[in-house]
């Protein structure tokens, strides 16, 4: 038996033993938008977030959709998710419309 076995507790979390190098913290991961085609991304996650809403009725609001640049495929997300390396995120306040559009300039 493990100690948390024996004092009947919950397990405790702690800072991670170690450190992947170059990996960041993001609470909101954005498209490295110098590599993506955002129109398309944009479209891509649109077209998934409003099926999504259109078939799902009432439930939880998620936080976004993560797409594979490989394939196109994606999905919904509920929490802030982990990226693999082919993967990007784009927030629900980026796919809502022109309200959430009001900080993004064009260059």
């Amino acid at each position: 038996m493990g100690s948390s076995e024996q004092s009947g507790g919950p397990i405790s979390f702690s800072s991670p033993s170690f450190v992947i190098a170059g990996a960041t913290v993001n609470a909101t991961p954005s498209p490295r938008w110098d590599r993506v085609n955002s129109r398309q991304l944009i479209a891509n996650a649109r077209s998934i977030y409003f099926r999504y809403l259109s078939d799902a009725g009432r439930s939880a609001e998620p936080t976004g959709v993560v797409l594979c640049s490989r394939s196109g495929e994606g999905r919904v997300v509920f929490d802030m998710p982990t990226l693999l390396p082919d993967e990007d995120f784009v927030s629900t306040q980026l796919l809502r419309g022109k309200s959430s559009r009001r900080g993004l300039t064009r260059g």
